[in-house]
């Protein structure tokens, strides 16, 4: 079995990547042949700083060492090293519609915060298909955000083989039952990001800086502490972050001993730190 996945260098990792991608490519190593991309051309389709390329792509490979991807189990390399990856991007774009690439959802609501849009963020998911697709990939571990682009692979696969034959496989998503996506803290609303620092939890945050953002996480004025993600949904996006720092299903967690928000937001912050120390102090050692 042959596992692909790619993480952006776009700054510190947070434990929305984490979470919904980086713990089941640990997982995944184990399994197979397991192949680990830092996929700069898909950070470039967004404005960005350049000078900070270097150091960001750098971020993001100590990231994914200190949070156990181990270079003597998997591949780790940097997409625009691999020049295969742009050349069949352009053979793809030659059987995918334009009309179906417009219809991506990450391609509406990144194009809703760019000045100017441009078309490498319309082709974003050509160049994905094309990474995936490159390494006869038969799974890829992906957030639920993802999910879109996957499916769209897999029409890539289908109609490509319909014309020339049967020359890629058709890969497999695989998204994490339990934390698949992580929201903000601050804004409930949307995926947690590294754009919304305050309300991100970097995986190698100070215990203090954790204390801090929990303590303001957005909640609601119900004093009960329960799961029920339609009618309290920044509740519940915490909820599911201490289920999963516990490694205990939500109902295993004995939320009724919480007597209000701060009792529950101080064990939270607790668990996150304990939970996030070994791959901090990991880090610091790689630095």
């Amino acid at each position: 079995m042959r596992i692909f996945s790619g993480i952006q260098p776009t700054g510190k990792l947070h434990i929305g990547n984490y979470f919904g991608a980086i713990q089941n490519m640990v997982k995944l190593q184990e399994q197979g042949e397991a192949i680990f991309s830092i996929v700069d051309l898909h950070a470039i389709t967004v404005s960005y700083d350049a000078a900070q390329m270097q150091e960001r792509i750098r971020e993001t490979l100590l990231d994914f060492l200190a949070a156990g991807i181990d270079p003597k189990k998997a591949i780790i390399f940097i997409q625009s090293q691999v020049k295969e990856h742009s050349e069949l991007a352009y053979l793809l774009t030659t059987v995918t519609p334009v009309g179906q690439l417009q219809r991506m959802t990450q391609f509406k609501d990144k194009s809703q915060k760019e000045k100017t849009v441009n078309a490498a963020l319309l082709i974003y998911p050509v160049l994905m298909a094309a990474d995936i697709l490159l390494y006869d990939t038969d799974i890829v571990p992906v957030g639920e955000d993802q999910k879109q682009h996957l499916e769209l692979t897999q029409d890539i696969v289908r109609r490509f083989n319909n014309r020339f034959g049967e020359v890629f496989k058709v890969p497999k998503l695989q998204i994490p039952e339990n934390g698949a996506r992580i929201m903000s803290l601050s804004n409930p609303s949307r995926k947690m990001s590294k754009s919304e620092p305050e309300g991100c939890i970097f995986i190698t945050d100070r215990p203090d800086t954790i204390q801090e953002k929990v303590k303001k996480a957005v909640t609601d004025n119900e004093r009960k502490i329960n799961f029920d993600p339609q009618r309290r949904p920044a509740l519940a996006n915490l909820i599911t972050i201490y289920s999963l720092c516990e490694k205990k299903k939500i109902d295993e967690l004995g939320l009724d001993k919480f007597d209000g928000h701060a009792q529950f937001k101080a064990a939270l912050a607790k668990s996150l730190i304990n939970y996030l120390a070994p791959i901090r102090k990991r880090r610091l050692e790689l630095e």
